[in-house]
């Protein structure tokens, strides 16, 4: 156990941390995190349903007439900085080096919808380090510091739309009940300034243009969810001046920002994931096929829980484990069975891998024996696992729905369902001095771990995210 100065209590209690909890966190650096107990990956004949045209009709129209008198929200993790999306061109204006994506980005400049607003910056027969200076710094654009939300993603003929704009209309398209539109973003602190000011500009807009009336909620990251950055020794790290160094823990974080939404249904995807308004026809039908899906399981459930001394228990086994998909031992007392039942539920859109493989569903055996479907990380797969990572047929693309709610309308606490023994360690730098930092359990892995989960096959044309700038260029993102 590490000793603290009163000024270093001082600093833990600004946070919203006990010492405690931060002995716990420095003992996780020490000890590091299990892997996984991964058994074998999900599959469409062992743990993953694929919806056939009757199948996503009967959904579909399950979930049009239940979200009449329902509240849904979508849920759209937007925190992150678009470093990433740009660093190839970070790396072109530092070194001079122009890799694949930053020759692609470069060649093909006008064909961004930025490229509108980033024309005013350039000066006449611009050189290739004033068009990425003009995209990444305050000569320009800025976009090297602001979130993916607030960049132009998309092109139209009179207009463009940023990221968080797409999901305004996708809010519109499946998560519209009695023409209110319900959207939660998480915003870093230094862009909730910059989010505001665009909704305030275009909100007006876009509720005449579709007949709604949005109602938009932010949050941050609670600081109580930081983690202590370690030495590589694994003790306090400080800085300069001696102070303890925390640092954000990860998008897993975020379900205590989930954990305050009240709503019957929660629609979770990223900000970076939207396309044009051309391509998004399986998105939408999907999505409330999925949500469809979940009604009836969570029908099912509910149904289950409450007349559990009426009905013959075989059945109830039978039903979690064919459609709960958890392998529960054969003299499992009630007590047991109730306590399956009675937890938050998800249903997971799952997607064929196209590539090599790694995060995505996955069987796994938990402390108390029971065999469950989980999303999980590469990075919680030991080495000795990894022939079956590579035998995994669908990745994990980040499209849940949400059932957080109980037999009497009640909402579960989410913080009770995270499995605390799932996290990862990192090596980072801070001025150039080496350290370690946490991220504790994903929001959709370990964060999510003890809900029941389904999942079910969506298409490829569902997923298309923007992990680098070039992928704007891509046909989902281009009309």
């Amino acid at each position: 156990m590490t000793d603290f100065s009163q000024k270093d209590i001082n600093q833990i209690t600004t946070h919203n941390l006990t010492v405690e909890e931060i002995n716990n966190q420095l003992n996780d650096f020490r000890n590091g995190f299990p892997y996984a107990n991964i058994i074998a990956p999900a599959s469409t004949t062992n743990g993953i349903f694929v919806l056939d045209e009757n199948d996503r009709k009967k959904y579909i129209e399950k979930y049009e007439e239940y979200r009449k008198n329902h509240k849904i929200v979508k849920f759209v993790p937007a925190s992150g900085a678009a470093t990433r999306m740009f660093k190839d061109l970070f790396e072109f204006l530092s070194s001079g080096n122009k890799n694949s994506v930053t020759e692609k980005a470069l060649n093909n400049i006008d064909k961004f919808a930025f490229y509108d607003d980033l024309k005013q910056f350039l000066p006449n027969n611009p050189k290739e380090e004033d068009i990425v200076s003009c995209i990444l710094t305050d000569a320009g654009l800025n976009y090297g510091k602001l979130p993916k939300g607030l960049i132009a993603f998309h092109k139209y003929p009179n207009y463009n739309r940023t990221a968080l704009e797409e999901h305004l209309v996708e809010g519109t398209q499946y998560a519209n009940c009695a023409n209110k539109v319900n959207i939660h973003f998480t915003v870093s602190p230094e862009h909730i300034h910059g989010f505001k000011a665009l909704l305030t500009r275009v909100l007006p807009e876009y509720e005449s243009k579709y007949g709604v009336k949005y109602e938009i909620e932010m949050s941050q990251q609670k600081s109580s969810t930081d983690t202590i950055a370690a030495t590589i020794e694994n003790e306090p790290f400080r800085d300069n001046e001696g102070n303890l160094l925390f640092r954000p823990s990860g998008h897993g974080a975020l379900i205590e920002n989930l954990n305050e939404i009240d709503a019957d249904i929660i629609f979770v995807k990223n900000i970076d994931n939207v396309c044009t308004d051309k391509y998004r026809n399986d998105t939408i039908e999907y999505k409330k096929a999925l949500a469809g899906k979940l009604i009836e399981i969570q029908e099912k459930v509910f149904n289950y829980i409450n007349n559990i001394d009426s009905t013959n228990i075989e059945e109830i086994k039978e039903f979690i484990k064919k459609e709960l998909f958890v392998k529960i031992p054969t003299d499992i007392s009630k007590a047991a069975i109730l306590e399956i039942l009675n937890r938050p539920i998800r249903v997971c859109g799952v997607v064929r891998n196209t590539g090599a493989p790694g995060g995505g569903p996955f069987w796994v055996k938990g402390n108390n024996d029971l065999e469950t479907l989980q999303i999980i990380e590469s990075s919680q797969i030991s080495p000795d696992n990894r022939d079956i990572m590579n035998s995994a047929s669908h990745f994990n693309p980040v499209d849940l729905v949400c059932g957080i709610k109980n037999t009497k309308g009640e909402k579960f606490d989410l913080t009770q369902y995270i499995d605390k023994n799932t996290g990862f360690i990192s090596e980072k730098s801070y001025n150039g001095q080496a350290l370690k930092a946490m991220e504790r359990p994903g929001l959709w892995n370990g964060a999510m771990a003890k809900w029941n989960t389904i999942f079910v096959e969506v298409p490829i044309t569902t997923f298309t995210p923007v992990k680098v700038v070039s992928d704007l260029l891509s046909t989902a993102h281009c009309n």
